[in-house]
């Protein structure tokens, strides 16, 4: 902005300063904040009547968050990360006038932020918590969650992202018969199988006689999404049966021992399903993550059941039905004209023919994932794309997929993310992409295709002057190097989330150019970056950290490294850099651990890098120099 216009806007009056900047979110008024001491001092005005406050993409301590949140009787909506902030922080975030509330990362509160939402917040109607008291000598009691469930009388969406399965007490139902009648949408982190049951079951009211049965409680739930220990027939039944009027159903379970007959979902479930006609969405997804167990009680004849009840569905995702073979999954294609959204992983016999006669359906998918089916061939991808309004394609660990696939792929003109992790594709098969989906692609992954060189990136990145790609995961592949990297940083593409973890050929040359990468809009070094990944990265020395230092990378959130280059300088980066997530684990990178893709491709990248400088303001060069210590000791060292 030109001084003279900073000069002529200095004057305008500070009431219609305030009613601009009520229109902006937080990060945009921080960015006009830092522009001059009219806007700073209006910017910190306006923030006693903001309806809304929204942080999510760092985690500010109590003394940053303190003088950004007022009191201000106008705050409706509130969306923080707490993995800062404890118990202390409660009076200042939970206010009479909220009517959302969504809280991350509150692994340091105890069961009193559960109890406190429900005495100070009774107005609220979407409520979110994220890990409460996962922290070691943090509690919650059932009285607690009975605090909230009577207090918060207007609440039509709750999510509780934590374990609920704790609450092993005689009366659990009874205090879920206090929620609000108005609730609609309900989501747990994790709960068992015997506990839902137990809730949604009819049962008999305590003031009633013996032989007079009350209908389920929760019985304005339209949306249900649990994690459980077992999906289970009497479970899948249970909630069948006592909440009428779903349209959304979302299971997932992750068993530590193959589940016994009791405890398992078999054709008689299945077919209890959608018993109300309303069912619109449905998710019934087995993991592996900590055992390789499978729905082995369901063939094709559940599925076959299942479908006559299901021809109004637009989503369906089925994971760990190992024994449906294509005759099941195509009585899905064909029963159910108005699917849009199809996920299938461990589909371990499902093959090519299920898409064969597709085109003959009416069906306009918009979003396909087929993970770990290993049967599926470029055939089956060739089939798949008479449907050209696909926005999202998941085909990762589908290992018989190679270039001829990506040919096909080329032609979806709409395509927005696209998966291929572990696929036989090479660099002939990515340059396919150059003259068709290139211009809408958002997300792709092309992590452990081993076949995959520096040539790829050229392909992707040279003269592609329309390239929209904000996502990019070449992770895991041996070949690419340095070269590759600087291909990508001349291309001056605004990548946003860069993963290139556990590729031996990386080393500082790709730091270097990155960090000194300018993209088009010219908003500085490396301005683009939210998120580096270089976890076991080869070449990564400790000449890497004095670029991943300030004033490069000003909006970078997240770095993955290896924490044994110098343990000294990540922590010195880290403290550097008190809003950047370093992870040095392995760990995976990002908001979104629950993978979800359909929002994915969405993101609307704020500058937040202008919300840390003024949150900044006034600190002193100490981890700077700290930083330069520690480096100096690296030096010698290593020397």
């Amino acid at each position: 902005m030109a001084s003279g216009s900073v000069e002529s806007l200095d004057h305008l009056p500070t009431a219609l300063l305030a009613t601009i900047m009520t229109k902006l979110d937080i990060s945009s008024i921080c960015s006009l904040a830092v522009i001059c001491r009219t806007f700073n001092s209006c910017a910190s005005h306006i923030l006693s009547f903001l309806p809304s406050f929204h942080i999510l993409d760092i985690s500010p301590s109590m003394e940053l968050i303190k003088p950004l949140l007022p009191p201000n009787p106008y705050l409706q909506s509130l969306k923080l990360d707490c993995g800062q902030l404890n118990d202390s922080s409660i009076e200042l975030l939970l206010r009479p006038s909220l009517q959302e509330l969504c809280l991350h990362n509150c692994a340091d509160f105890s069961g009193k932020l559960i109890s406190e939402i429900g005495s100070r917040c009774k107005d609220v109607r979407s409520l979110y918590l994220g890990t409460v008291a996962d922290k070691r000598g943090r509690a919650i009691h059932i009285s607690d969650l009975e605090e909230l469930l009577g207090g918060c009388t207007q609440l039509e969406a709750l999510n509780l992202m934590f374990d609920l399965s704790l609450f092993l007490h005689h009366n659990f139902a009874r205090v879920w018969a206090l929620a609000s009648e108005k609730l609609t949408s309900l989501e747990i982190g994790y709960i068992s199988s015997v506990m839902v049951t137990e809730l949604l079951s009819p049962n008999i009211g305590s003031h009633q006689c013996p032989n007079q049965i009350q209908p389920s409680i929760l019985p304005g739930i339209q949306k249900l999404s649990l994690s459980v220990d077992y999906i289970t027939d009497t479970m899948v039944s249970t909630i069948s049966k006592g909440l009428i009027l779903l349209t959304h159903l979302e299971l997932r379970d992750a068993p530590f021992t193959e589940p016994r007959i009791t405890f398992d979902l078999s054709n008689f479930g299945l077919q209890q399903i959608n018993q109300h006609g309303r069912l619109k969405h449905l998710s019934l997804v087995r993991s592996q993550e900590f055992l390789d167990t499978y729905f082995k009680r369901v063939n094709d004849l559940g599925i076959l059941l299942m479908a006559d009840k299901c021809a109004n569905m637009e989503s369906i995702c089925l994971g760990g039905f190992c024994r449906v073979t294509d005759t099941g999954f195509k009585t899905i294609l064909h029963s159910c004209s108005n699917l849009y959204k199809l996920k299938v992983s461990h589909g371990s016999q499902l093959t090519d023919l299920v898409f064969h006669d597709i085109a003959a359906t009416s069906l306009s998918l918009t979003h396909v994932s087929l993970r770990w089916c290993n049967l599926l061939t470029n055939h089956a991808i060739r089939s798949l794309v008479c449907n050209m309004g696909l926005k999202i394609l998941d085909l990762r660990s589908c290992k018989n997929l190679g270039d001829e696939a990506l040919r096909a792929i080329g032609s979806l003109c709409n395509l927005k993310m696209l998966l291929l992790d572990g696929s036989d594709i090479t660099d002939g098969g990515i340059a396919h992409l150059q003259h068709g989906i290139i211009g809408s692609l958002v997300s792709l992954s092309v992590k452990g295709c081993k076949k995959l060189t520096d040539k790829c990136i050229s392909a992707l990145f040279d003269g592609s002057s329309k390239l929209q790609l904000q996502e990019l995961d070449v992770s895991n592949l041996p070949n690419l190097s340095d070269n590759g990297v600087l291909t990508l940083a001349k291309s001056r593409v605004p990548i946003s989330e860069l993963r290139m973890r556990q590729c031996p050929l990386i080393g500082d040359i790709s730091v270097m150019a990155l960090a000194s990468m300018q993209v088009d809009d010219d908003r500085g070094h490396g301005s683009s970056l939210r998120l580096l990944d270089l976890y076991n990265c080869g070449g990564i020395t400790q000449l890497s950290f004095r670029w991943l230092k300030k004033p490069y990378f000003p909006r970078l959130r997240w770095l993955g490294v290896t924490g044994c280059v110098n343990r000294d300088i990540v922590d010195a980066l880290a403290r550097n850099r008190p809003f950047l997530h370093v992870a040095c684990r392995g760990e995976e990178l990002g908001t979104n651990p629950w993978n979800d893709l359909d929002g994915s491709y969405m993101h609307d990248y704020e500058e937040l890098d202008e919300l840390e400088q003024w949150l900044d303001e006034g600190e002193g060069e100490s981890d700077n120099e700290e930083m330069d210590d520690a480096e100096d000791d690296a030096d010698v060292l290593m020397g």
